[in-house]
């Protein structure tokens, strides 16, 4: 295993029990009776924290893995700043648990999506960061990436640190929007990725990358 390898399955793993202590927040009914259906029902909240944050975590460990698939090579930096994000990553099922909690609960439902959006805050600007100094130099890249054209995708690279400090705001504004807002951008980045240039046979090309 390549030294980007080893990063990348010590990654796997943190995002791994990440996403599967969200579904521990969701409990069961306690003494619900002939009330089990109404009961199950009025947990919608739990659900929807739930299957958002999953989706957010699946599809950051998507993009990850994208983006390691084009390094060779690691340095402290980058160690770090990976550690840094996978910090984020590890936390998310609290900010999800307080929604789940909250949601409905008038002014606290505020604070709670505004609590979510800045952990989505903290990843794109963790996930912009890493961006920023592989391709400052480009020397951890592999020899398919185009280091110049890579530079380029910068500002695209970027839009999380936009999107997500708005979605702070409509927290206060409209909870339950902001946290579909959430899984809206989640399903953006699954689908609008910021391309890797790769260079194939002197042509370069661009298969999906990481973004946050």
């Amino acid at each position: 295993m390549n030294e980007s390898g080893r990063v990348e399955a010590f990654s796997d793993g943190v995002f791994a029990i990440a996403i599967t202590l969200l579904v521990l927040e969701i409990k069961v009914p306690e003494g619900a009776g002939d009330r089990l259906w109404s009961d199950l029902g009025a947990m919608w909240p739990s659900y929807a924290a739930y299957a958002v944050t999953f989706l957010i975590i699946g599809v950051m460990w998507v993009n990850h893995h994208t983006v390691f698939q084009c390094i060779a090579r690691v340095d402290r930096t980058l160690l770090f700043i990976n550690l840094i994000l996978l910090m984020g990553v590890a936390a998310l099922p609290w900010p999800a648990a307080v929604v789940a909690r909250y949601l409905r609960e008038g002014n606290a439902a505020h604070v709670a999506l505004a609590v979510y959006g800045l952990f989505m805050v903290f990843h794109a600007l963790a996930f912009q960061a890493m961006w920023w100094h592989l391709t400052r130099t480009g020397h951890l890249f592999d020899e398919r990436v185009d280091v110049v054209a890579a530079r380029a995708t910068r500002a695209r690279f970027a839009l999380g640190s936009v999107a997500y400090p708005a979605a702070v705001g409509l927290a206060f504004v409209s909870a339950p929007l902001t946290l579909a807002v959430h899984g809206l951008l989640a399903v953006y980045y699954a689908f609008n990725q910021v391309p890797v240039p790769i260079k194939a046979e002197g042509v370069v090309t661009e298969p999906s990358g990481g973004g946050k």
